[in-house]
């Protein structure tokens, strides 16, 4: 199975609620925004109109691989944005800014590819599953962009005291899957670092400017730097920590409660979650009420269960209660207790019919549709749906997957679109990738070869002198091995223009 294919094979839409104020100081709009966080959306709109940092307040963050509505208001100012992949609609003035409990709902519509035939029995029963059992309330995977690219957990350096890797690991630390501006930016800091006035050629330094100047004002006050991040991203740091602290409480608490036989096991970013396919009576009367804290120094617990579960991840993290607190900077940097649900229930859950599926050859796609009390994860319920078909992508596949930034190094090294290339064997046309038992199959493991300029020299000529056949549409290794030799000539070329670094 594969979601997010399409930017409206993932739509999310905000119920919310506002006291209209005529004359009031915030003016409220409705952001449709794709291919975009709420943070990247914010910090377009702040950057294009000369806002402040704070001035635009939201209800809360809406995933970036989907289209999505929800409300912003921005204090003080008129703006206006109509771009493809970002539009404002204006819908009135309040007096005071948006928080989460300007939210109500949300409401998700989410069209579920690359499925069998065979996938809808066991689809039928896990829906009625979701419906009688509910689902544990996990953060998920994109909550911890911060692991898959690389910069790990920085609330933990905050914890230390080391206020320089928490800020390197933020400025310095560029994704192997990032291929933007961003990136280029981290990588020059990466290789400058406490080279404050070194100037950075790349329009995306931006972002950090205030960050940059308070290092050039006093270049060993980390502390200070690191607090001109963006309060909101900032607060995200922390709450990215705490999310993991509670899943894998939650995942404790499951065990103690459960039998082994009714729990299953699902990887994510972050590790392994639990989630139960059964329940007596009196344990799903216990966690349709059961909240799970969200972690402070100040927490207390009622349930011995919770507590238990909390010392044991705590013990896992070699942290105490008390650990969880940041004193050079308490008053803005800080942990905040906060109970969550340990279950959320889909309303108005729909499975659509079934119908071909156009982007992958002799499979089906289905709708799923159902509304979410805010702070659930829409992309849960789909994996606890289809967790019989659902395995979390590789990072070889998270590169394949990004077309649009690939199509300029194919066009840089000469190559053809990736749609086409050169021929690859049978076995390998097939999409998606086969599974066993109800897993993704493991990719035959090659031996690495060398990434010399020979061998990029020989992956070029090989791509431009092999025809494709005029087979049917390329399967999804195909166009893996297709893009992996288009990455290593346009990074063969890179290398050879590249200047040699001098020694001083």
């Amino acid at each position: 199975m594969r979601i997010k294919q399409k930017p409206e094979d993932f739509s999310v839409k905000e119920s919310y609620r506002f006291d209209e104020v005529p004359s009031g100081r915030f003016r409220v709009y409705l952001m449709d925004k794709q291919k975009l966080s709420t943070f990247d959306a914010v910090a377009r709109l702040r950057d294009a109109f000369g806002l402040k940092p704070g001035s635009i307040s939201y209800c809360g963050l809406k995933d970036k691989q989907g289209r999505t509505e929800q409300i912003i208001a921005v204090d003080g100012a008129d703006v206006d944005m109509q771009e493809p992949d970002l539009r404002l609609k204006y819908l009135g003035r309040t007096d005071k800014a948006l928080s989460s409990a300007n939210i109500t709902s949300n409401r998700f519509s989410v069209t579920v590819r690359a499925l069998s035939p065979e996938s809808l029995g066991p689809l039928n029963v896990a829906a009625a599953e979701v419906n009688r059992l509910g689902v544990v309330n996990y953060f998920d995977s994109q909550r911890f962009g911060s692991l898959k690219h690389g910069q790990g957990f920085i609330a933990k350096d905050l914890i230390r005291g080391d206020f320089e890797a928490a800020l390197h690991n933020y400025l310095a630390k560029p994704s192997e899957l990032d291929r933007s501006e961003d990136a280029k930016v981290k990588a020059f800091w990466r290789e400058h670092w406490g080279r404050w006035d070194a100037r950075v050629p790349f329009e995306g330094t931006k972002k950090y400017h205030r960050v940059l100047k308070s290092l050039r004002d006093e270049p060993k006050d980390f502390v200070r730097a690191f607090l001109q991040i963006d309060a909101d991203y900032r607060a995200m740091l922390l709450f990215t920590y705490q999310s993991y602290l509670w899943n894998e409480g939650v995942r404790r608490y499951l065990q103690l409660l459960l039998p082994r036989e009714h729990l299953f096991p699902m990887r994510y970013q972050a590790g392994t979650l639990l989630f139960h396919r059964d329940a007596s009576p009196d344990v799903l009367r216990t966690l349709r009420d059961a909240t799970f804290p969200l972690l402070g120094p100040d927490s207390t617990f009622s349930d011995p269960k919770v507590e238990e579960a909390v010392q044991w991840v705590l013990g896992r993290e070699k942290l105490k209660l008390d650990d969880l607190r940041i004193p050079e900077a308490g008053r803005l940097l800080f942990f905040k207790h906060e109970e969550r649900p340990v279950l959320s229930f889909p309303h108005k859950l729909v499975v659509g019919r079934t119908q071909n599926d156009e982007l992958n050859r002799d499979h089906i796609k289905v709708n799923v549709a159902f509304t979410l009390p805010p702070g659930a994860y829409a992309t849960l319920v789909v994996k606890r749906l289809f967790h019989f078909e659902y395995a979390e992508d590789t990072p070889e596949e998270i590169r394949a997957s990004q077309r649009p930034r690939l199509v300029e190094a194919e066009q840089a090294a000469g190559l053809p679109s990736s749609r086409r290339g050169p021929p690859a064997r049978e076995d390998a046309r097939r999409a998606p990738p086969a599974r066993e038992g109800g897993r993704r199959a493991p990719a035959p493991r090659q031996a690495p070869a060398k990434d010399t300029p020979t061998r990029g020299k020989a992956l070029a000529q090989q791509a431009e002198t092999q025809k494709p056949e005029p087979a049917a549409p390329l399967g999804f290794r195909e166009k893996q091995r297709q893009r992996k030799a288009a990455r290593e000539v346009a990074r063969t070329e890179a290398a050879a223009k590249r200047p040699k670094s001098r020694k001083k």
